[in-house]
């Protein structure tokens, strides 16, 4: 009797309660190995996003601060003033010119080295054209030259008494020498022919680029129904052309209005003869680099992507860049 009782004891005390198995912590260790594989390829990029940071970003974040401020000379105080400096662009007869010098040779990229450099495309791309990949290499190195170097031997080119253009080509035709860096009415001529040079190839390039993808098919279709050269090229090829055409628009706005170096070297930092050189890039320079008014400088040089912007959003949109077709 006394060994059942003590067994029914023993039965009815409860039984202990297993806790989980034990794992030395293991799930947690490949967690952390999982998090560790999946931020390695973030570690590798890392470095170049910290530096653009520092280097870009920072840069133009504080340029935006100093917009809002007067800010003249090193160490100097500054003194919050909100808007006035983009309300003095308004009135800166300066800056206003210098908007126009850079409008003029942006309508000039456009209407002038764009139709040339596709025109020159297609003569390069004609299948019986002999050393045709010399011609290509000749018309691209301009571009590959800094615009310091294209300045400088533009500068001899533009030379009044022993230049190219005026002993080489316009004496010989019985025409006079043209003061072209000393005259208001020749320098922007004389920008734009430089910068003709060193852009024609690099756009030629882009529209050689933009014609080997038009349809050959297309266009053997189009001469089959009879339509000319001209109907072929308009009615075909330029609409197929509308992506290449959209890029090299818009680049060569862009491209217009950071210009610098070639302006300042061949009429100088001053805008040449009445400001007529004067690109906005130099006059940002002038300001901020010269009279160390940092806020104003800062000012001009958000107006001046502002700028960029509206007309590149005003450019894209009448081409149809934006447009479902």
């Amino acid at each position: 009797m006394e060994s059942t009782t003590n067994n029914r004891r023993v039965m009815m005390l409860p039984h202990p309660v297993e806790g989980p198995p034990s794992t030395g912590g293991r799930p947690a260790r490949s967690q952390r190995r999982a998090l560790g594989r999946r931020l390695v390829p973030y570690l590798f990029i890392a470095p170049f996003f910290i530096g653009y940071a520092l280097i870009f970003g920072f840069p133009v974040l504080w340029s935006l601060y100093l917009s809002l401020f007067e800010v003249r000379g090193l160490g100097a105080t500054p003194r919050f003033v909100g808007l006035s400096n983009y309300l003095q662009l308004l009135s800166d007869s300066t800056f206003l010119t210098s908007l126009w010098n850079t409008t003029q040779y942006a309508l000039a990229s456009i209407a002038i080295i764009v139709p040339l450099a596709l025109g020159l495309a297609i003569l390069l791309s004609a299948p019986n054209l002999r050393f045709r990949e010399i011609f290509r290499v000749g018309f691209f190195l301009p571009f590959t030259i800094s615009g310091v170097a294209v300045a400088i031997i533009f500068r001899l080119v533009f030379s009044e008494r022993f230049g190219l253009l005026n002993q080489y080509i316009l004496n010989p035709l019985g025409l006079e020498s043209i003061p072209w860096l000393r005259s208001p009415a020749f320098v922007m001529p004389a920008i734009i022919i430089a910068g003709l040079w060193k852009f024609l190839g690099l756009n030629a390039l882009y529209f050689m680029t933009g014609l080997q993808n038009v349809s050959v098919d297309l266009l053997e279709a189009a001469r089959i129904d009879g339509a000319n050269a001209w109907q072929r090229f308009w009615n075909v090829t330029i609409p197929q052309l509308k992506p290449t055409l959209i890029f090299v628009m818009t680049f060569a706005i862009i491209g217009a209005y950071q210009l610098f170096a070639e302006p300042a070297v061949l009429v100088g930092m001053d805008g040449g003869p009445d400001n007529s050189g004067l690109f906005v890039t130099m006059y940002l320079y002038t300001e901020g680099f010269r009279r160390l008014n940092f806020g104003y400088a800062a000012a001009i040089g958000y107006a001046l992507a502002l700028i960029i912007m509206v007309i590149s959003f005003i450019q894209l949109t009448i081409l149809g860049t934006f447009r479902d077709d």
